[in-house]
């Protein structure tokens, strides 16, 4: 072979090789593990294509605030938090008031009968707000769990729901990736999605006792959570298996005491013995919060639709290694969809609303208040809203 052709070969190889190992070898902080991904539906059946989300009337956060994740509902008014750590309360006006800022990245939120706001901060964990004092105020009230494990710290609380007994439940989305450790809330869920290690927990706080313990454990990024009209079931949005589960409360007691010395079952333990079961699976999207809407709804979004090139390499680890060693704009996430959903407590979707342009960018649910439904965003800039007269599930 002649010098010169040899040398230019050569010249192409070398970056060619290391760039072959960069992809191939290069540090990642996920390790990946290989599951079996549903082929995704698509948009057919009740989730069939439409356009019903794409008028929202769209209230301004002000102030540069973006991402309203969730919205509870309260004596006549909306409240919500935003990235910047603001807590806010809107009223049917639009007009919006600052509460207090806690600091970290408040997500999910619920408000006790006797004004007490409960708060997940993925930065910060459980807080809690007791909004009749003079001075509002974000205090800690759970940064680790005692059980199973002593001082087991919080490494990214999502969302947090009370049932009639008064037990506090909430989600820590994920044991592997924290927020605070790598880069916020956006990017620690893209690396626990794409590892798929399943370390998710779902927690409780007993209000007699206030003890603090893990109750499921095993879960696939645990998000969202909601409870049936009798109180003896919770929904809870599994984002990275794009599934909603049905626990049965006293069943998931019973399954405990059956785990041995650590007194907590894996999902798949419950799943077994029927303390839990897979309510809707195979969603076209990732699901986020739950919220309890009027006459037995429950709502929940989709924050992007399915990709197809994640799902594809659910059974090849080293694939999806591969895809962070790209630059991040080259990342697999999906475009911008406005999607939410609402379904029954027997799973039946009763109603969908979609905005292929996603004009209202990652839709996380949507919350029912005095005929009208505001809608939750991890991103927007604004609450935006639509009228929404009561109606039965059947419509």
């Amino acid at each position: 072979m002649p010098i010169k052709m040899l040398r230019f070969l050569t010249s192409w190889m070398t970056p060619l090789v290391a760039l072959l190992a960069y992809l191939l070898f290069w540090p990642v902080p996920i390790d990946p593990q290989g599951w079996d991904a549903p082929k995704a539906p698509g948009y057919t059946g009740p989730h069939a294509a439409n356009t019903r989300l794409s008028s929202l009337t769209q209230w301004p956060l002000g102030d540069g605030r973006e991402g309203p994740e969730h919205i509870t509902a309260y004596h006549g008014a909306i409240y919500t938090a935003t990235h910047n750590g603001d807590v806010l309360r809107i009223d049917e006006s639009g007009t919006v008031t600052k509460l207090l800022n806690t600091g970290g990245r408040p997500l999910g939120l619920d408000i006790s009968s006797t004004g007490r706001m409960y708060i997940a901060d993925a930065f910060k964990g459980l807080l809690t707000v007791n909004l009749m004092a003079p001075t509002l105020e974000a205090k800690p009230l759970v940064t680790t769990i005692d059980m199973p494990l002593p001082e087991d710290p919080i490494r990214y609380a999502d969302a947090v729901a009370l049932d009639k007994a008064g037990n506090v439940w909430f989600t820590d989305a994920s044991r592997r990736f924290s927020p605070a450790e790598h880069g916020g809330t956006f990017e620690a869920s893209v690396l626990d999605i794409l590892e798929h290690s399943c370390t998710g927990r779902l927690l409780v706080i007993d209000p007699v006792t206030e003890r603090k313990r893990v109750a499921l454990q095993g879960l696939c990024f645990p998000n969202g959570l909601a409870f049936s009209a009798d109180g003896q079931s919770m929904f809870l949005a599994e984002t990275g298996t794009f599934r909603i589960i049905k626990v049965d409360l006293a069943r998931l007691s019973v399954a405990r005491s059956s785990v041995g010395m650590t007194g907590v079952p894996s999902l798949k333990n419950a799943l077994d013995q029927g303390a839990a079961t897979v309510l809707i699976d195979n969603l076209p999207g990732y699901p986020d919060n739950l919220t309890a809407g009027d006459n037995g709804r429950i709502w929940v979004g989709l924050t992007k639709p399915r990709s197809s090139i994640v799902d594809f390499a659910a059974d090849q680890p080293w694939l999806r290694s591969m895809m962070l060693r790209l630059p991040r704009a080259a990342w697999p996430v999906p475009k911008a969809y406005g999607h939410i959903i609402a379904f029954d407590e027997a799973g039946r979707i009763v109603d969908d609303l979609q905005d292929p342009q996603g004009r209202y960018p990652e839709t996380t649910a949507a919350t029912e208040m005095n005929g009208r439904l505001y809608v939750q965003s991890l991103h927007a800039r604004t609450v935006g809203w639509m009228p929404y007269p009561a109606r039965s599930p059947a419509n």
